[in-house]
């Protein structure tokens, strides 16, 4: 950590952020020596719901979206739980779509937590993110990557786990290179492999589309029969939807890189939450008509069994299309997560390398790479399914912070210019849905839940350490700025210009 504080820099802005590059700074060539080094604002509308929609649509409406038929107990009632969740979500996205024109920074969680309740919660939600949230996340993400692309080459005998591990290890390799090399064809990659998703969305729906209108409705005979639905169940059925739903805030970890964010970020989050929602709705109600509701409950890849009914041997193809699901996720967080660990070194609370640009490239290549040593760690000897599993509450925990957070700012900073401004029963609703959902997770699993609360805990005497006291020993202040100067010269980066 450095002793920067955005609190004690004039303007709020940190030295590392305001700096001139000189002419030869971290190996600069001179002839490019008045050439801008910035994050330029390569993120369109096009590009904008790509990273949204690529990150949404993972593994799991391929795979098993069992979960809230199980919990909701019909499928009728299990397609209103899928509705019920896009507009949710959807009333989450336009709360932060509102944070997002109004704090025009980079950052997402991070910087509105920041913005409304300090520097002290934000590096909590920081801490927890940096040490384990995000790297589990990330490695359960790329392990169901490296198992659907090898799954075709093994079927139908079982794929050896170390097989996995190292298919799992060149595609989270391949997503940070990408991202270190190129933010525009990292963005171009996205848009091809959100198409990409999208047509194997389609693959699903369409066959479903006509099943139906040739009178495959059997299978909806009785669909709101509640002989089976327990009320203590729903609230896991929405859990179920709203984490299928999660991913729709990545574009505001990318504000300050958007094109016209005043008119791109609200457009961008209505576009894309109306496909996913209708995307989810129309491949279930396809699911449904060629499966029963217990044949559903009885597949573990839901997505393969309706390929083996309809396309016969096309089916091999359903793993293939998967795996890039899941490669379009991953390449989705990475581009959203290292600009959230940008933002956060550039206010003072991470090492000032951080917030450093390559001067050829002009990615956050330090940033971009942080999460790789953890990530990797996790694949090979973590336990990340109970990590997840006791992190989750965490997430709803932090995100109902920050649409609090909204609510707070309406009030104490009331002339701050709203250029997208949300009725405000839109963010109380989700705000009280965050934090039932975070009282569920407490209630249904209070051990890992607390586990998780008590390691995001350990970020207060963190800050402590790092942050807050000015006066550290000569030798750690020595040995930080020695790895700042050793990460900038081997990774060729020089500080931003705003």
């Amino acid at each position: 950590m450095t002793k920067r504080s955005a609190s004690t820099q004039k303007d709020g802005k940190v030295a590392a952020s305001g700096h001139k590059v000189s002419q030869n700074a971290g190996g600069k060539p001179p002839d490019e020596g008045d050439k801008k080094v910035e994050l330029g604002k390569k993120v369109t509308l096009l590009r904008g719901i790509s990273i949204i929609i690529g990150t949404i649509i993972g593994a799991g409406i391929f795979i098993s979206p069992k979960g809230i038929l199980m919990h909701s107990g019909s499928i009728g009632m299990s397609l209103v739980v899928w509705i019920a969740c896009g507009v949710l979500s959807l009333f989450g996205a336009l709360s932060y779509a509102e944070l997002g024109t109004c704090i025009k920074k980079s950052g997402g969680h991070y910087t509105y937590i920041l913005e409304a309740f300090g520097p002290q919660m934000a590096f909590i939600r920081l801490w927890a993110d940096l040490i384990a949230i995000r790297p589990a996340a990330m490695a359960v993400l790329s392990l169901a990557f490296g198992r659907y692309i090898l799954e075709p080459l093994f079927m139908p005998c079982g794929i050896p786990p170390m097989a996995v591990k190292l298919a799992t290890t060149i595609g989270i390799t391949s997503i940070m290179c990408l991202n270190s090399m190129s933010v525009t064809w990292t963005a171009r990659i996205q848009i091809f492999l959100t198409f990409s998703k999208l047509l194997a969305i389609s693959s699903i729906i369409v066959p479903g589309m006509y099943q139906l209108f040739k009178g495959e409705t059997k299978h909806f005979e009785n669909a709101f029969d509640l002989s089976n639905m327990k009320l203590s169940g729903m609230p896991l059925a929405f859990y179920s939807g709203m984490y299928a739903y999660a991913g729709w805030f990545y574009l505001n970890f990318v504000t300050e890189e958007v094109d016209n964010p005043e008119r791109t970020l609200p457009l961008a989050i209505c576009i894309s939450m109306t496909i996913v929602t209708s995307c989810y709705v129309l491949t279930n109600v396809a699911y449904y008509t060629v499966m029963s509701a217990g044949e559903l409950l009885a597949s573990d890849a839901v997505a393969v069994t309706f390929a083996q009914k309809m396309m016969g041997n096309f089916s091999i193809a359903v793993p293939f299309f998967v795996a890039l699901s899941c490669y379009g996720s991953m390449n989705g967080c990475v581009f959203a997560l290292s600009r959230m660990f940008f933002v956060a070194s550039r206010e003072g609370q991470l090492p000032e390398v951080l917030s450093m640009i390559h001067v050829r490239r002009h990615t956050p290549l330090a940033a971009v790479l942080i999460l790789y040593p953890m990530t990797i760690l996790q694949v090979f000897v973590g336990d990340i399914y109970s990590l997840l599993n006791f992190m989750s509450f965490l997430r709803w925990l932090f995100i109902g912070v920050v649409v609090l957070g909204l609510i707070y700012l309406r009030y104490t900073k009331p002339d701050l210019p709203r250029p997208f401004k949300v009725p405000l029963i839109i963010p109380v609703v989700f705000c009280l849905t965050c934090f039932f959902m975070v009282f569920l997770s407490l209630y249904s699993d209070p051990v890992n839940s607390g586990i998780g609360f008590a390691i995001s805990l350990t970020g207060v005497p963190a800050y402590y350490v790092f942050i807050y006291f000015n006066h550290r020993p000569k030798w750690l202040q020595r040995a930080l700025d020695s790895f700042n100067r050793t990460l900038q010269i081997l990774l060729v980066v020089v500080p931003a210009e705003l």
